[in-house]
């Protein structure tokens, strides 16, 4: 596979297929979750489903035992940013955001994905962040073509949220994906546009923004996983990981 001066690996035709694969496993398991997703539910239960589905399509989880991790999935309510880790204890009450990030891992390969879902009814407040934070990533994508930036990629995002005076989070970011879960390049989902590695035909990498309603700072749980929002608002997240192609992006893990 060649690489960059940055080690920036780009995939091959076969590579790519195989991503494609993995990419619609992990969007058929959070497709299969969100459908699952009722008040009295835990975060367990989610953790549980997302095993139970992707075995069942004959694939990985990526997230399990990464770096320690417990869980399948990473699962975020309401002022959690992400990295929440499942729980018995964590019961989904109508009106309550869930964000759920499902990375699945098909022949060495991994696909990642995200969505925030409200739970039973929710406040306009909750679920106008939710379409903000999908607009946000949708930006970001659109934002992706051979010879663009990064720079570009996050000041798409920010533009996005600004205009629904939202925040963005920036001490986490998009990641390049393939053989390993995670990789270069970083993709932060701010600005400035025009600035950073440009892009190239080959090159796959997540765009994830995180989206609160209050300021972007986060704070950890004593877990060392959970991100919360320091000052205890709304977060949402949605996530793609998309392909550089020669016309601009392919979504692998859209549905």
């Amino acid at each position: 596979m060649p690489t960059l001066n940055v080690a920036i690996e780009l995939l091959s035709e076969r590579e790519v297929e195989r991503m494609r694969v993995a990419g619609q496993v992990a969007a058929a398991t959070l497709a299969h979750v969100g459908q699952r997703l009722v008040p009295g539910i835990s975060t367990a239960d989610i953790d549980d489903w997302v095993r139970a589905h992707t075995e069942a399509q004959g694939a990985g989880m990526s997230q399990l035992g990464y770096r320690g991790f417990p869980a399948a999935v990473c699962t975020s309510v309401n002022d959690v940013a992400c990295h929440g880790i499942p729980s018995r204890n964590v019961v989904l009450g109508s009106g309550d955001i869930v964000g759920v990030d499902v990375t699945s891992n098909v022949d060495g390969y991994h696909g990642d994905t995200c969505a925030t879902f409200v739970v039973g009814d929710g406040g306009p407040r909750a679920r106008n962040l939710v379409r903000v934070a999908q607009r946000c990533r949708d930006a970001g994508t659109a934002a992706v073509r051979p010879g663009a930036r990064l720079g570009d990629v996050g000041a798409a995002v920010e533009a996005e949220a600004r205009k629904a005076g939202c925040a963005v989070v920036t001490v986490v970011g998009g990641h390049g994906i393939g053989r390993e879960m995670h990789m270069e390049p970083h993709v932060l989902h701010v600005g400035p546009a025009r600035r950073g590695l440009r892009l190239r035909p080959g090159m796959a990498f997540t765009i994830e923004p995180i989206i609160n309603l209050g300021g972007p700072n986060l704070t950890e749980d004593d877990d060392g996983w959970t991100l919360r929002t320091a000052d205890g608002s709304l977060s949402a997240q949605f996530e793609h990981t998309v392909l550089v192609t020669e016309y601009g992006a392919e979504v692998l893990t859209k549905r």
